[in-house]
């Protein structure tokens, strides 16, 4: 059966300064087809459909758009030829509506009439399968929402061919499952689409075929239907990879932080966190699982002094003595050695700044430990080398500015930042969010290495066979409340999705 290419790419380059972003690119997307694009980062993923939306211009061959030769310089000229992208970070304003901002920046043809642009939007959510309100406010909106008005936006302007970067990455399983039945009504329409991710099974769940990227060069295609983790993988790679999580026993147990009846209301006023209580213990990593939203970041940000709280929070210091967490200031409990490394959805939102290099970054965490008016460079350049070495952050130099690294980069700068900094207290929320297979087990290991040398870590994670497999207990909070504490060894993904949707005890009743 002979397949019409909606886009074709043919020997494209593209270099920023002595960085090749991309060799030679030859592939292509059929149309009414879903076509993943899988690399590590900084394999150019992000760099080839920046050239197809318009953002960059190739430094050399040639892109087709349903067989004929085009020039894309700006994203008007890619939405002439109804191509759009929806990227990770989105680019909405928050106190207008959902249909204001999917017009805005379109050529007015008479007098705006609003009902009649809500009415229009709504005849694209009912097609295909989307759950919004037109009129609703941008900043009353979860994350899922915001994404889909950002895809409604390129619909509404007549796009055929759309591409998602990371489309998942900051969704509740849920909410994935119903974006990925959007895709498939889409793809029925004959729309074309190309999802850059790094989650495999989800690749094997929704696409047709598979595009892999290595280190800039296009490695192959294969279809959906032939491919396994495990050959992806080595695809992506380039060798086979152990997909393995060590862990080992705790050993050496002692409490180190105890939390009692924390609490607290967000700015609404609503409880975000109600009576949270649990110990942790040196030696340990224990996971904090929970639908997306049920106070996991609140309960994280109390413990580091970055959010206001009733209740106490306990810090157990070497020598066995109990100190108060409340009152002190973030700064004083880092001195204690508790440190958060909370990857948000705004990775250069906290504590990193984009326009200095990555031994700058480091210094963030340690020029008031200098005992002159000169700051030390040499240390926090070492321990910036060593994060590049150790976590494989593709990056020209450590005195390259952070902001021009990929996003996953920019993660593992992050939180091997953290970790460099030997902490007794290690809290980690969502640490592999939009990493690569091969980088999330880096950073599983280096959450286990960090175990082993006695910290107690904390791990807030969406996946949770990872959790499963990494954590040695789970506490699950839903609305709010811990609704249990399991062994992860003993646990099951059934048992705590009870939990995590508040149904564990209403089942155990129903059974008796």
């Amino acid at each position: 059966m002979e397949h019409k290419n909606a886009i074709e790419f043919r020997n494209v380059s593209k270099r920023f300064g002595e960085v090749v972003a991309n060799d030679h690119i030859n592939l292509t997307l059929r149309q009414g087809e879903i076509l993943s694009i899988l690399g590590e980062n900084g394999s150019g993923k992000t760099t080839l459909m920046n050239m197809l939306s318009g953002i960059y211009f190739p430094d050399e061959g040639h892109i087709l758009v349903n067989g004929e030769e085009v020039t894309i310089r700006s994203p008007k000229d890619a939405f002439a030829l109804k191509i759009g992208m929806i990227h990770q970070h989105f680019k909405l304003i928050p106190v207008l509506t959902a249909a204001e901002n999917i017009i805005l920046g379109l050529e007015g043809k008479g007098r705006l009439n609003m009902k009649e642009v809500e009415l229009n939007v709504k005849q694209l959510v009912d097609k295909y399968g989307f759950q919004l309100d037109p009129a609703e406010k941008i900043y009353s909106m979860s994350v899922s929402q915001k994404q889909t008005v950002e895809i409604i936006k390129v619909l509404y302007r007549g796009a055929d061919i759309l591409i998602l970067d990371e489309p998942t990455a900051v969704l509740t399983p849920q909410e994935t499952e119903r974006l990925f039945d959007v895709l498939r009504n889409m793809r029925e329409d004959g729309k074309s689409i190309i999802i850059i991710t790094h989650k495999l099974n989800e690749v094997l769940e929704i696409s047709d075929r598979v595009a892999i990227l290595r280190k800039g060069k296009y490695i192959g295609t294969v279809d959906t239907a032939k491919a396994t983790v495990s050959n992806l993988t080595e695809m992506m790679v380039g060798q086979k990879i152990s997909l393995d999580i060590r862990r080992t026993e705790p050993v050496n147990l002692r409490d180190r932080l105890i939390v009692e009846n924390v609490s607290c209301v967000n700015a609404e006023g609503t409880t975000v966190l109600n009576n949270v209580s649990f110990t942790l213990q040196s030696g340990e990593i224990l996971g904090i699982a929970g639908i997306s939203g049920n106070g996991q970041k609140e309960l994280l940000e109390s413990i580091a002094g970055l959010q206001e709280h009733e209740g106490n929070i306990f810090y157990i210091d070497d020598e066995g003595e109990k100190k108060d967490l409340r009152g002190m200031t973030p700064l004083q409990i880092e001195g204690l050695g508790v440190r958060l490394a909370f990857v948000p959805e705004d990775r250069l939102g906290m504590g990193l700044v984009g326009s200095m290099d990555l031994t700058d970054n480091v210094m963030l965490r340690s020029y008031r430990q200098g005992n002159s008016f000169m700051t030390d460079r040499k240390t926090p350049k070492a321990q910036a080398e060593e994060i590049v070495r150790d976590l494989e952050v593709v990056t020209p130099s450590v005195d390259t500015p952070i902001g021009r690294l990929s996003g996953g980069n920019v993660q593992k700068v992050l939180v091997g930042r953290e970790i460099a900094g030997e902490p007794r207290v290690m809290m980690a929320a969502y640490p592999v969010r939009g990493l690569d297979i091969n980088s999330s087990y880096l950073i599983y290991n280096l959450l286990s290495a960090q175990k082993e040398h006695g910290a107690a870590v904390i791990c807030v994670g969406e996946d949770l066979d990872v959790l499963l497999a990494l954590c040695d207990r789970i506490l699950v909070l839903q609305g709010g409340r811990v609704s249990g504490i399991v062994e992860a060894r003993y646990a099951s993904k059934e048992e705590l999705g009870l939990m995590m949707t508040g149904t564990a005890g209403k089942e155990k009743k129903d059974a008796e």
